[in-house]
């Protein structure tokens, strides 16, 4: 049926149909990516060549990105600051496809914690390249290849200047966030996910020890920049 156009308000470019140009540029990747596969086969060495699907992040709001209608949000909450730019599992929670059919058995799911600065490590390791020193992320080759063992890490964590400033921490079941750091936020929030992937319900007041393991990891973990967009409100102008 029709559109209403979107016309350019919110980032992008306007587009008559915003619908249908999304679910064109969806298709065209797919299209792109079969297209590669076929010439990998073609050239007989798509059997010993590891693709690798994923996003930086979740749905985005803007540019016309009509998220009700693709239920592009899915399990998480369906709101413009639960997703791109947040913290929340509707802005960083995505899937990885990952193919190598000489090595990587198809149809797996793991479930284990990764991260995106886990990407470089694993194709290091998978080139033969083990020696790699003061990185953040960890190889998931091992988990990949072999499906008995796991990744058996305590935490995983990221942060943000943008949006107000965030950082946050997964550790387990159990996902950390503070918010709005540049407005003088210091009140953490704490979800279970197994329980609460919407990210609902804040335990924080609950499980004080966890908030303070979590706190812990956060001033471990954060580094000051000598760049001046990535200064992170307070935390940087304590040290």
């Amino acid at each position: 049926g029709d559109e209403e156009p979107y016309l350019g308000n919110v980032g992008y470019f306007p587009t008559r149909y915003p619908r249908a140009t999304y679910a064109a540029m969806i298709e065209y990747i797919d299209i792109q990516v079969g297209d590669i596969v076929e010439q990998l086969k073609r050239l007989k060495i798509h059997d010993n060549t590891i693709i690798m699907i994923t996003s930086d992040n979740g749905p985005t709001y803007a540019g016309g990105v009509d998220f009700d209608f693709f239920n592009s949000t899915g399990l998480f909450q369906n709101d413009p600051k639960r997703m791109k730019g947040y913290a929340y599992e509707g802005g960083v929670r995505v899937p990885m496809i990952v193919s190598w059919p000489e090595k990587i058995k198809s149809g797996r799911v793991i479930n284990d914690i990764s991260i995106s600065y886990d990407i470089f490590p694993t194709i290091c390791k998978a080139a033969g390249i083990d020696d790699i020193n003061d990185i953040d992320g960890i190889s998931l080759l091992d988990i990949m290849t072999d499906e008995s063992r796991s990744l058996n890490r305590e935490y995983v964590y990221w942060e943000f200047p943008s949006y107000g400033g965030q950082q946050a921490a997964r550790m387990g079941d159990y996902k950390a966030i503070l918010k709005d750091i540049k407005k003088g936020n210091k009140k953490m929030e704490l979800y279970n996910l197994s329980l609460d992937l919407k990210e609902q319900n804040d335990i924080s007041s609950d499980y004080p020890e966890i908030v303070t393991r979590f706190e812990d990891i956060f001033k471990k973990e954060h580094v000051k920049s000598d760049i001046d967009r990535f200064f992170l409100g307070y935390i940087d102008e304590d040290e």
